[in-house]
């Protein structure tokens, strides 16, 4: 993974804070979960009107994956930025050796490739689109923490594209199936069909298209928490 490809994201930057995201008891969380889309709603309140307006587009899974990448990437890179900052070592490390990987990916579409530079960034840009779909409704605020993680059936194309990640509950289970192969997470579902549907209580959809049919220009979820403590509220005080 030395030469960066995917040009947008530092591969070690990528593992580690996905390795973070597979810590379950946090998934969803504003803060703890890297890879949550919702805000603290105290965070969520002090927001400009169309910066709020972005937001729930980007809800929708055609916003999700149209400015998706860009508002992910913007957050990505400032949060990496203050812990740099802070002497957030691992870190500038990962963007060094990225930004070296990039001198012969960068060589060899100059030299060998009629591919122009600001093309190769698009599809860069569009690959992270395509991710957003795989993304777009993984996980739901859920107070048992195996309801978190979705399952969607009969993905066809996008279950190959994502290396049958559309079984996004089995996945996160792996750590007590941790040697089966991306291509035996559908067999292992239909084998324990029944228990995984009811630790995630039934978050499931049929399919990709059921999923594009509901939600391309329709919010899933709100952006604030909707479990966060509200400002002003009792448990917020407590907790202050």
């Amino acid at each position: 993974m030395f030469i960066p490809f995917g040009l947008l994201l530092p591969y070690r930057r990528f593992r580690d804070t996905h390795l973070q995201h597979h810590y379950n008891p946090k998934l969803t969380d504003p803060y703890d979960d890297p890879e949550s889309n919702f805000l603290d709603p105290a965070v969520w309140n002090k927001m400009s009107k169309p910066l709020r307006a972005l937001l729930v587009m980007n809800n929708t899974l055609a916003g999700r994956m149209l400015f998706g990448p860009a508002i992910a990437l913007f957050v990505f890179y400032k949060s990496d930025i203050k812990a740099i900052a802070k002497g957030g070592r691992n870190i500038a490390v990962a963007y060094g050796l990225h930004f070296i990987g990039m001198v012969p990916l960068i060589w060899w579409l100059n030299s060998y490739s009629s591919i122009p530079f600001w093309a190769y960034f698009l599809a860069a840009y569009g690959a992270l689109s395509l991710l957003k779909v795989r993304t777009f409704l993984e996980h739901r605020a859920h107070d048992k923490v195996s309801a978190r993680s979705v399952i969607i059936e009969g993905g066809g194309f996008f279950a190959f594209l994502f290396l049958n990640n559309n079984y996004h509950m089995v996945h996160h289970s792996c750590h007590s199936c941790p040697k089966v192969a991306w291509y035996q997470l559908p067999d292992l579902f239909e084998r324990r069909r029944n228990d995984f549907l009811c630790l995630n209580r039934q978050y499931f959809y049929s399919s990709y298209t059921e999923i594009f049919r509901k939600y391309f220009f329709r919010t899933k979820d709100g952006v604030p928490h909707p479990f966060w403590p509200m400002p002003g509220s009792e448990q917020d005080s407590n907790d202050g």
